[in-house]
């Protein structure tokens, strides 16, 4: 069964609610919304009044989790700090997941690499999802989107470390590649698996360097924007943005392809369409 994936070329603020009613599908009880926050310096986040209309139709609250590095997001006073200058909790309520301890365990019994995924507590307040994410290249993980945000994303600080050292906190910078990727896909499916298919992912293709807005210091991006998706499948949804670089014709497509095949980008795809929680094969379904 393929999934339906919708795409805008358009993008802007309102064309992201019309895709959201487009698709249909209702975010049942309390909705937490997971995006980006924007590392301080960073040019290439998306900023709170692009994502505004959607999250005021939704009424949901602004969910983010403290980072595993130093920066301007690794403790909770810093980092509702710099929420607060990038201006999300002025527009919105907002809520550090893993604000304060003990993180919440989801086990992962299927899992590739890890058992077990180390989210914030204050997921416990939320019946559905709604994940934003900013399409673009990673440093690590080759290509950020839906999966990343699922898995490093939603990650307690803690959660973070161990999905990077794969299962070893101590291993943050030196774990074997490919199973750090297949951790993230583990990671993944235990939010899908918590929130019983109750969410929805909207992956927007601007702004794309190789760098992604966890960078203070990001190239600027590469390559013309390409566009909007949105779908209740986070496999289909990466797979599709993925496949969208690929056919574009723009010159810059290769230097961030470069990121994205360095990494193996794809096998965080391919590991995820493994555990099942969606399926790489789509139907792309073009909005004017």
């Amino acid at each position: 069964m393929k999934a339906k994936v919708y795409f805008s070329r358009t993008i802007t603020p309102e064309k992201v609610l019309e895709l959201y009613q487009i698709l249909g599908k209702q975010l049942p009880g309390k909705v937490a919304i997971k995006l980006h926050s924007g590392e301080t310096g960073n040019q290439n986040f998306l900023k709170p009044d692009f994502w505004k209309p959607v999250i005021d139709h939704i009424g949901g609250t602004v969910v983010e989790c403290n980072t595993a590095y130093e920066g301007t997001r690794d403790t909770t006073e810093k980092h509702l700090k710099t929420m607060e200058e990038h201006g999300w909790s002025k527009y919105f309520d907002v809520d550090l997941l893993d604000a304060e301890g003990p993180d919440k365990e989801l086990a992962i019994p299927n899992g590739k690499k890890i058992q077990k995924n180390f989210v914030g507590k204050n997921i416990e307040k939320y019946d559905s999802m709604l994940v934003l994410s900013h399409f673009k290249g990673h440093p690590m993980g080759g290509f950020g989107g839906a999966i990343k945000q699922l898995s490093i994303g939603v990650a307690s600080s803690f959660g973070k470390a161990y999905i990077h050292g794969v299962g070893d906190t101590e291993a943050f910078w030196t774990s074997d590649h490919d199973s750090f990727l297949e951790s993230m896909a583990d990671a993944a499916s235990s939010v899908v698996a918590y929130f019983r298919g109750n969410a929805v992912y909207i992956n927007v293709m601007k702004n794309m360097s190789v760098d992604c807005d966890c960078c203070a210091v990001a190239e600027d991006p590469c390559m013309k924007d390409i566009g909007i998706l949105i779908s209740d499948d986070p496999i289909a949804i990466d797979q599709a943005c993925l496949d969208l670089v690929y056919a574009a014709d723009d010159p810059g497509r290769d230097h961030l392809l470069e990121r994205i095949e360095s990494r193996n980008g794809v096998h965080t795809v391919e590991a995820a369409a493994e555990l099942g929680f969606g399926t790489r094969e789509y139907e792309l379904v073009e909005v004017d």
